[in-house]
């Protein structure tokens, strides 16, 4: 036996030498291939025309889901990249996706809480000097947003000037650091304000119910016979089913009431009042999912897309308690959401397609 070991060993030696030696040579060519592959790809090129929804942040404000991120949705209509929120790390979610910030037209804001805006900065950093743009990126949103663009321009104006004076006006134009707010006034009830137009794309505006949240708005994309709406955040809303009659996917938040209630006994047994209290308040400004079910079938929606997905669901089965009810209450495809989720809407067809799920 020993006879057999010893060269058994010697062969394991000699393997883990060739090992390390060849390591770093195929590590630094595996990164090589992978820069090049990345870099040349464009996975917006690689779409039909339509409209396409990508999750690049499924989640809400609570940390605890690896599957989940602060909310931040990409919406592709033709060949231009769009982006609803932009929650913490959105920038990363959306290069880590195959989309690269350079490529974003514009941001729109659904209202201004603290997760669906604190990744604005690092966006519109990584999209700067990625694309050498000269004009700042523009940031829709209700009335509000030019306090918001004008905050994240004063605390990076001292980086955008290092940058600028480093890198050199030719890669990164000093006049292209930053936010350019485009505000509309917040539409009256039953009514939509158009917010942006290119081409065969229009985006409208309505109003949803998130007090005392104000102002608080949804979106509708319409592009070329195909939609999407997205509800922001929202109880439920006569408003919002108004603005989704019809459409192909709406793309709503939902909190669980049930998945809360247990959040909220825990904080009460542990003796951590103000988590109970927080627990408790935020079921009247959002949804449920069978809310925003029954919101999806009296709409006529084709198909319901769960986004901003509260509380977190890091434990298998939780999905299912989340889903409770909503089954009943819509007859059609529901997709939970998380990050890298993607819906492909092609123009010319009545086709909804699941392309990752």
């Amino acid at each position: 036996m020993r006879k057999i070991l010893i060269p058994v060993l010697i062969a394991a030696v000699v393997f883990g030498a060739l090992l390390s030696c060849f390591r770093r040579p195929v590590a630094m060519g595996l990164m090589r291939r992978g820069l090049e592959r990345n870099m040349v790809r464009d996975p917006i090129a690689e779409l039909p025309d339509g409209l396409h929804a990508i999750l690049c942040g499924a989640g809400g404000p609570l940390p605890g889901d690896p599957d989940r991120s602060a909310p931040c949705l990409a919406v592709v209509a033709g060949d231009t990249l769009f982006v609803v929120d932009s929650g913490s790390g959105a920038g990363r979610r959306l290069a880590g996706l195959g989309l690269q910030p350079s490529r974003i037209e514009a941001v729109l804001l659904t209202h201004f809480h603290s997760d669906h805006i604190d990744g604005l900065g690092e966006l519109g950093l990584l999209r700067w000097p990625a694309g050498g743009h000269s004009e700042p990126l523009p940031l829709h949103g209700p009335t509000g947003v030019e306090e918001v663009a004008r905050g994240l321009n004063a605390a990076y104006r001292l980086d955008a000037a290092y940058r600028s004076a480093h890198h050199g006006p030719e890669v990164t134009p000093a006049s292209g650091a930053g936010f350019r707010s485009v505000s509309f006034p917040e539409p009256p009830e039953g009514e939509s304000i158009s917010v942006l137009e290119r081409g065969d794309l229009r985006v409208t505006a309505f109003r949803v119910d998130h007090a005392p949240v104000k102002p608080a708005v949804g979106y509708r994309f319409d592009y070329r016979g195909r939609s999407i709406v997205v509800s922001g955040d929202t109880a439920k809303s006569p408003n919002l089913e108004r603005f989704a009659r019809d459409v192909d996917l709406l793309i709503h938040e939902a909190l669980s009431p049930e998945l809360m209630g247990v959040i909220q006994e825990a904080a009460t047994e542990t003796g951590s009042s103000r988590m109970a209290k927080i627990a408790q308040d935020v079921l009247d400004y959002h949804a449920s999912p069978v809310e925003a079910a029954q919101t999806a079938a009296a709409a006529r929606a084709r198909h319901l897309l769960f986004y901003h997905v509260v509380p977190p669901l890091p434990i298998p089965g939780l999905a299912s308690v989340y889903l409770d009810g909503v089954s009943e209450a819509y007859d059609g495809p529901v997709t939970l959401g998380r990050d890298g989720t993607t819906l492909s809407l092609p123009a010319g067809t009545r086709t909804i397609e699941v392309v990752r799920d």
